[in-house]
C-alpha cells in the first residue's frame, strides 16, 4: 500500500509539474507576439533614419515603454540623444582638464564643451515641447522642434569641425583624438536619426 501511495504522489507531482510548464509556456508565448510587434515597429520606424543600425539598437531596449506608439518611439529617441550628448560634454571637459595639453588643444575642447551644451539645453527644450503635444498646437510644436534639433545637429557637427581643424594643426594625442571623433560622432548620429523620426511624425498629420 505504502508503495502504491508513493506512486500516486510521484504521478500527481509529475502531473503537476506539466501543468506548471503549459502555463508557463502559454504565457510566453501570449507575450512574444506583443514584443515582436513592438521590436518591428522600431525596426521599421528606423529604417527611414540616416543610421538605422545604431537607431534600433538604440531604441530595442526600450520596446516595452514605446510598444506601438509613434510619439514614445520619438520621445524616447530624444531622451536617448540627450543622455549621449550630456555624457560626451562630460567627457570632453574631463579630458580637457588633463595634464600635459596645449592652450590650443584646451581650447578646442573647450568650445566643443560650449557648443554641446546648447546642443543638450535644445534636446532638453524638444523634450519638454513634446511632451505639452496636443492636436490644437500640433503643427506649431513639431515646428519648433524640429528647428531646436536641426540647431543641435548643427552645434555637434561644428565641434566635430572645430576638433578635425585642430587634429590637422597639432592635436591631442591619438587615442584621445579617436575617443572624442567616436562620441562626437555618434551622438551627432543619434540627433540625425532623432530628426528622421521627428520629420516623420510631423508629416503623420500633415
Amino acid at each position: 500500500m505504502e508503495a502504491i501511495s508513493s506512486s500516486k504522489h510521484l504521478i500527481i507531482t509529475t502531473l503537476l509539474i506539466i501543468v506548471a510548464s503549459s502555463f508557463s509556456f502559454t504565457t510566453e508565448a501570449t507575450e512574444k507576439p506583443y514584443q515582436q510587434a513592438s521590436t518591428v515597429f522600431i525596426k521599421t520606424s528606423c529604417s527611414s533614419t540616416t543610421y538605422p543600425r545604431l537607431c534600433f539598437a538604440s531604441l530595442v531596449k526600450h520596446a516595452e515603454s514605446i510598444q506601438n506608439d509613434r510619439l514614445q518611439l520619438t520621445c524616447t529617441a530624444l531622451n536617448v540623444t540627450l543622455a549621449a550628448a550630456k555624457s560626451t560634454s562630460a567627457m570632453i571637459s574631463t579630458m580637457a582638464k588633463k595634464q600635459g595639453m596645449k592652450p590650443r588643444e584646451v581650447a578646442a575642447m573647450q568650445d566643443c564643451v560650449e557648443v554641446l551644451s546648447d546642443s543638450v539645453d535644445e534636446l532638453r527644450r524638444s523634450i519638454a515641447e513634446l511632451g505639452n503635444l496636443k492636436t490644437s498646437n500640433f503643427e506649431m510644436t513639431m515646428s519648433d522642434v524640429q528647428t531646436w534639433v536641426s540647431a543641435a545637429l548643427t552645434d555637434e557637427s561644428t565641434c566635430t569641425d572645430g576638433f578635425r581643424q585642430q587634429q590637422s594643426e597639432d592635436a591631442v594625442n591619438e587615442d584621445d583624438k579617436s575617443a572624442v571623433r567616436v562620441r562626437v560622432v555618434q551622438t551627432a548620429q543619434l540627433t540625425s536619426n532623432a530628426l528622421a523620426l521627428i520629420n516623420r511624425l510631423a508629416s503623420s498629420r500633415g
